[in-house]
């Protein structure tokens, strides 16, 4: 997961390559960017950053992309294991916008003891059924191309999408607070 199925366009590719240099660690990428619902330019881009350092790397991202230092999202993830077990994972995210190069990008920031459970879990939703591709393409359509869908009910659809129709279930994702001034 630290090439992506899709092609990223040269600014994102040295954006990334820059940071991982920077950040002296690797970049994992997930989400639709690895799959086939991904819109070029509109889909954001989503990354796990593992390090045995949270707070160190959180400022570090800040630092670097010059991110408000009192927004970030702490949360907690319920990751399903074989046999009904479950973990509990806690992370930090960081949403980073760049409107002139049509860049947006999710950093999800764990403890590095945690890399094996979440990169599975990510991995395990790249492969999906085919018809959960198709319709999440059909709502990312009406969402992004055609701006007939509000946010609130896009999110609705691709939860129930990428949770319900794969696991039965809705994902166990719980932001823990919100910093902001």
């Amino acid at each position: 997961m630290e090439t992506t199925k899709n092609k990223l366009s040269p600014y994102e590719t040295i954006f990334f390559d820059k940071l991982s240099n920077y950040l002296d660690t690797k970049i994992y990428f997930f989400g639709s960017i690895q799959r086939y619902d991904y819109f070029p330019g509109i889909s954001d881009i989503d990354v796990d950053i593992f390090t045995d350092n949270v707070s160190r790397t959180i400022s570090q991202i800040q630092n670097y992309l010059n991110i408000d230092k009192k927004i970030t999202i702490k949360f907690i993830y319920k990751i399903d294991k074989k046999n009904s077990e479950y973990k509990i994972v806690n992370g930090h995210k960081i949403q980073y916008e760049d409107p002139e190069n049509s860049l947006s990008v999710e950093f999800s920031i764990y403890d590095e003891k945690f890399k094996e459970l979440v990169l599975d879990e990510h991995n395990r939703k790249t492969a999906i059924p085919f018809f959960v591709t198709f319709f999440l393409v059909i709502v990312k359509y009406l969402y992004y191309v055609l701006c007939i869908i509000p946010k609130d009910v896009y999110k609705i659809f691709k939860n129930f999408l990428m949770n319900t129709c794969i696991d039965g279930k809705d994902a166990e994702f719980v932001a823990l607070d919100v910093k902001k001034e």
